[in-house]
């Protein structure tokens, strides 16, 4: 267990925080073919290279989750797995073991995360095969009814039995309960769902004796629904600590955000602002498309533009590494 506690206060060293490059297949086929790039395998690893090769990443991300295609290809340079290739730069290998959503209790509203039912199985192998921390993510929408305390309790569940699978098997859970921001829903409302759900799901991690000191927590921030008149800077970083401090165990050592969708600035912005408040934990950055939306443009498939493109990304890791520490 001291291995994984370990692992965890790396995940979160000051400076540093995760790239999320765990985009299924069909969430990168979409992106891609919003810039015309073709998207197959070959150019997926393309594409993935030209991130985990970026100059001076290590300065800025300590870890990186992996989607299993990603796990088990291979670095253009060196042809090392790329579990590999990052440990050698001293970054983290992450793999992401959740199987994706379907509807749950019958309704085309909400949804539960599959993938528990051989979870022990994989989480096993991908240790063996060099992966030191995984992900798992749960969602659930606001409405005027939803989400429902049946879906609540089910998916802190699922988190629950994921988290004691992995320390089981030596991986350090990221817990991702995200509430989609969707919606026409005030930042009150985001606070209460959001508070709704992190108290279920640490209840429930706390039924299965889940070491807190050995997992990251990776939560959306309170917002205001998209829809919505977006609050302030200031008062999104204000909600959104509120409501970490009256859910969140201390123990925990660090609060990995997803950017939900924020535009790049907004993303960084909110994460400042909430480390020039008082908190008891390192709050950091686990961006996907916060991080890599500007480089993929820029990349659009064309290799003459990998050295723009991973200047660009490496910009944004380091706006996010300063905002980690509360220092734009």
């Amino acid at each position: 267990m001291n291995n994984l506690i370990k692992t965890a206060l790396k995940m979160v060293e000051s400076g540093k925080g995760i790239l999320a490059a765990d985009e299924s297949n069909p969430t990168c086929t979409k992106r891609f073919e919003s810039l015309s790039i073709e998207c197959t395998p070959t150019s997926r690893n393309d594409y993935r290279d030209l991130l985990f090769s970026a100059p001076d990443i290590e300065k800025y991300i300590s870890g990186v989750i992996l989607f299993n295609e990603t796990f088990y290809q291979k670095d253009l340079s060196s042809q090392a797995l790329y579990p590999e290739f990052l440990s050698r730069k001293n970054i983290l290998p992450g793999i992401k073991v959740d199987l994706g959503l379907e509807n749950f209790d019958g309704s085309s509203r909400e949804q539960i995360t599959k993938g528990l039912h051989d979870l022990e199985k994989r989480a096993s192998q991908y240790y063996i095969d060099g992966a030191r921390f995984a992900k798992w993510r749960a969602v659930y929408h606001i409405d005027e009814s939803l989400p429902s305390q049946k879906s609540i309790d089910r998916n802190a569940n699922d988190l629950a039995d994921y988290a004691s699978i992995c320390q089981s098997s030596n991986l350090v859970p990221i817990v991702e309960p995200e509430v989609l921001m969707n919606g026409n829903h005030s930042i009150a409302k985001s606070y209460e769902v959001t508070s709704k759900v992190l108290h279920s799901v640490f209840e429930e991690l706390s039924k299965r004796n889940i070491i807190f000191e050995a997992m990251i927590l990776k939560p959306n921030m309170v917002l205001s629904g998209y829809n919505n008149q977006q609050a302030s800077i200031d008062e999104v970083a204000k909600w959104t600590v509120k409501c970490l401090k009256e859910n969140v165990p201390s123990d925990v050592p660090g609060i990995a955000f997803l950017s939900g969708g924020q535009s790049d600035e907004l993303a960084t912005l909110h994460l400042n602002a909430m480390n020039q408040l008082q908190n008891p934990w390192k709050l950091t950055f686990s961006y996907g498309r916060a991080l890599q939306s500007q480089a993929l443009q820029i990349w659009s498939g064309n290799h003459k533009n990998i050295l723009e493109a991973q200047k660009v990304f490496i910009e944004r890791a380091k706006a996010n590494s300063l905002a980690s520490q509360g220092l734009l």
